[in-house]
């Protein structure tokens, strides 16, 4: 096994569900634009793709053949071995049914695991209900897909330790802690640190600031000895009005900061080995 020390995971996110192709032209919305820009990624030495997918005016969607599209059109690239991760969320008005069924028949290597409900973005109520959270823990478990446990608060951590003790989660867990949304603990250094010490020991971790604190947020996780995720998914912008011409224009620049920091990006199989993940072959 090789020396991962020096070794840091890239994730790519895509889209998710609210940046539109008004607010960024790059945004990918049809199944062949994310799979491109995903191929990209993976060129500029992301080791996982976060995916969600939309409709074709944008909207949030769960179509399972949305899905199903983008998922065959990233793995027909047979030089790319990046590891795909396919959101649980999708929107906030979607039923449980709808947002487990895509990842129990793609079968990705991970899925987002949100761990508890939020006030989003000061509109709406992002619902992860103890019932849900039960569900997709048991759902990921059977399917053998690693949680992505998405943090928002301080309390979201504690409601992991919670379903460890059930058995819905399996130890050791990945954490992806996300600060900067609206409802959720704000970009502060002071907030990455305190919730890294939360973390139950032996997991990984990976961190993200959306918009402006994108680049703090990196800095501090490089430093503190995390994984990094970036993506037009949480910041639109290479600087202040300037707009980010792709989603692997990010990923090159996150590669760059690794080697200002003596570091390396991880490739795919070594992701897999930090994260522990399970190779799915098609």
């Amino acid at each position: 096994m090789s020396d991962l020390s020096k070794k840091r995971v890239i994730t790519a996110a895509l889209c998710g569900s609210w940046p539109t192709k008004e607010m960024n032209p790059a945004v990918p919305y049809s199944p062949e634009e994310i799979a491109q820009q995903a191929y990209e990624c993976w060129q500029a030495g992301a080791a996982i793709v976060h995916v969600h997918v939309r409709n074709a005016d944008g909207s949030p969607s769960t179509d399972f053949n949305l899905y199903k599209e983008t998922v065959e059109r990233i793995r027909a690239h047979k030089d790319c071995d990046v590891c795909i991760n396919i959101t649980s969320s999708g929107s906030v008005d979607f039923s449980d049914e709808e947002r487990i069924y895509p990842l129990q028949q793609l079968l990705p290597e991970l899925a987002s695991y949100d761990a508890g409900t939020l006030n989003w973005q000061n509109r709406t109520v992002f619902m992860n209900p103890p019932s849900f959270l039960e569900k997709l823990g048991h759902a990921l478990q059977e399917s053998n897909i690693k949680p992505e446990i998405e943090i928002f608060d301080a309390g979201m951590i504690y409601n992991t330790i919670y379903y460890m003790k059930k058995g819905v989660l399996k130890a050791p867990c990945h954490y992806q802690i996300v600060l900067g949304c609206a409802g959720g603990m704000a970009n502060t250094v002071e907030n990455l640190v305190f919730l890294k010490n939360l973390l139950p020991e032996g997991s990984t971790w990976a961190a993200c600031g959306i918009s402006a604190g994108h680049l703090p947020i990196m800095s501090a996780t490089i430093a503190l000895g995390g994984h990094l995720r970036v993506g037009l998914e949480d910041n639109l912008y290479m600087a202040h009005g300037v707009l980010a011409k792709s989603n692997a224009q990010l990923v090159e620049r996150a590669v760059q900061m690794l080697k200002l920091n003596n570091l390396e990006p991880a490739t795919p199989d070594e992701a897999r080995q930090i994260y522990g993940l399970t190779r799915k072959v098609f």
